[in-house]
């Protein structure tokens, strides 16, 4: 077992040719909650949840964030504002098609960085009436306008995965010769498993050359997106694009936290995001959001640290044989909780937690009573239900 005082996952991921496929520099991610994330089916963020959720996000470490699509949303512009005011230490970045007008207003709002995306794929080019010729002179365009007015571009190929690749790698170098500084890996419908992805981006590394940066933008239609992020770093992307829960359209974008934990913890990649501070951050913006987080979900969910099984929480004191890291690396608390699945060692360890003095032969008892209240509420019980049930059998037994 690979451990540290906080990891404690499989030997298998430290072999050498696992670890060696992974670049050791510093991974940084792209927060785009605010604008991609707000496309989840009916979710609308004010633009001072906006400015809130910005905060939350700056706190976390993440390195850019993608405030918004100002050209098509007077509110986002409005939030742009509100952070621009703000100081944050993370860079803010913009959304534009290859549109002049969508440039302009970019201008007009004194961003300094955004993404210009446009599609690239003859699926999206036929939807859209564009031939290949046309796209490639609104790219040129609206590049070249943004280069001129000092906005750092992040050229994004929407549905890139599912575009023949001569044409990409054109696309994308004359994003480049047009003043784009870096370029974005998009799996705009989640089309691509991880090796795919892996291929595509080190094919991408190797076009445009070790000084520009490669970024990863992916979506979860087959639950892969976490996978398909870390194939992307070890294909070679420096930045990985995502949103807080994976909230998104369908099933929602990359996951950047989950992201972050499965490069730290399995692949001992340093990655720029505080993981202390993500548990906070995701209840905040499901709370802003209006949805409820499963509670089984990786890194954030509610049950995580939470055990109900009798034969698990025997080896609660042994933290290592339960769970593959460590509650503090997420700064999450570990609990008991009673219920159906309860055993003696549940009822000993709730007991002292709630410094309820109980002797032994009283367990089976008290056990027997959890079970069956458990089982008619079909749930947990509550602490106070289980202080009830102590207090009445140990009552009872005290009787003469």
């Amino acid at each position: 077992m690979a451990s540290n005082s906080k990891i404690w996952v499989s030997e298998h991921n430290a072999r050498p040719e696992i670890r060696s496929a992974f670049p050791r520099a510093t991974v940084r991610f792209y927060d785009t909650t605010l604008r991609d994330g707000e496309q989840t089916v009916g979710v609308v963020l004010s633009p001072q949840q906006k400015l809130e959720i910005a905060r939350k996000l700056d706190e976390l470490g993440v390195s850019r964030i993608e405030a918004g699509f100002p050209r098509v949303s007077p509110e986002d512009a409005e939030a742009i504002q509100l952070m621009q005011k703000a100081k944050l230490k993370a860079e803010l970045w913009g959304f534009s098609r290859a549109v002049k007008a969508d440039v302009e207003e970019l201008v007009r709002l004194g961003l300094g960085a955004s993404v210009i995306e446009s599609p690239t794929s003859d699926i999206k080019l036929k939807a859209y009436g564009i031939s290949r010729d046309e796209l490639l002179r609104r790219v040129v365009g609206a590049v070249s306008a943004a280069k001129q007015n000092g906005i750092t571009v992040a050229f994004f190929a929407v549905d890139g995965t599912r575009t023949e690749l001569d044409f990409l790698k054109k696309v994308y170098l004359a994003a480049l010769d047009a003043g784009a500084a870096e370029i974005v890996v998009v799996d705009t419908i989640g089309a691509c498993g991880p090796e795919a992805v892996e291929f595509l981006v080190r094919e991408v590394c190797g076009w445009v050359g070790r000084d520009v940066a490669v970024h990863y933008h992916g979506h979860n239609d087959f639950g892969m997106a976490t996978a398909c992020g870390v194939a992307a770093v070890r294909g070679g992307a420096s930045w990985i694009q995502g949103t807080i829960n994976g909230m998104g359209e369908r099933a929602g974008n990359a996951d950047i936290c989950e992201i972050a934990l499965a490069l730290r913890c399995l692949y001992d990649v340093p990655v720029a995001l505080d993981l202390t501070k993500v548990r906070e951050v995701s209840q905040a913006v499901a709370k802003a959001a209006g949805y409820t987080l499963d509670a089984w979900k990786p890194l954030v969910g509610e049950n995580l640290f939470m055990r109900e099984s009798g034969a698990v929480a025997s080896q609660f004191h042994i933290p290592e044989a339960i769970e593959p890291y460590s509650s503090e690396l997420v700064n999450a608390r570990r609990s008991i909780v009673l219920g159906k699945k309860s055993g003696l060692d549940s009822v000993a360890l709730k007991a002292k937690e709630l410094g309820l003095p109980i002797a032994a032969e009283q367990h089976a008892p008290i056990l027997a009573a959890v079970k069956k209240r458990a089982i008619a509420k079909r749930g947990l019980l509550t602490d106070a239900e289980f202080r009830e049930i102590v207090s009445e059998l140990t009552s009872a037994a005290a009787r003469p």
